[in-house]
């Protein structure tokens, strides 16, 4: 069976999306490239519970109000990827795992590979764009 994973697109009111440099050690997968928010389910969690979980975990938010926008296959796991229109102050947010948050607008996400196969998944959110017309949430 394989292992879930859960992940959350926050967007701003510029349409950028909100990634975080991996740690860079050699030892993980994907060292020192640029990420999208996220973690593993642990048993009996359900991904909606680990979002959660993870997100208080890695920056200390209280994440409420998100909605889900793709459920993925990869070969080495199946990715729950949620979203909310957020305008957060990166400045101060405590990062507790990666190197440190940035805003990377769509031009600059696909100039960019992202650990995971996060491309994939950010070219589907700003072509379907669930995110025009919604106000913060």
């Amino acid at each position: 069976m394989k292992r879930k994973g859960c992940s959350i697109i926050f967007i701003n009111d510029k349409d950028q999306i909100l990634l975080f440099l991996r740690d860079d050690i050699p030892e993980i997968p994907f060292p020192n490239m640029w990420d999208v928010p996220g973690g593993h389910l642990e048993p009996g969690e359900t991904p909606e519970k680990c979002i959660v979980r993870e997100m208080r975990e890695e920056m200390d938010l209280q994440l409420e109000d998100f909605k889900l926008f793709s459920v993925q296959e990869f070969d080495d796991r199946i990715e729950y990827t949620f979203w909310k229109k957020k305008n957060l102050d990166i400045s101060q947010i405590t990062l507790h795992e990666g190197q440190r948050l940035a805003w990377f607008s769509k031009e600059e996400v696909e100039k960019t590979e992202l650990a995971l196969g996060f491309n994939q998944i950010l070219e589907g959110f700003f072509r379907e764009a669930p995110f025009v017309g919604v106000s913060e949430i």
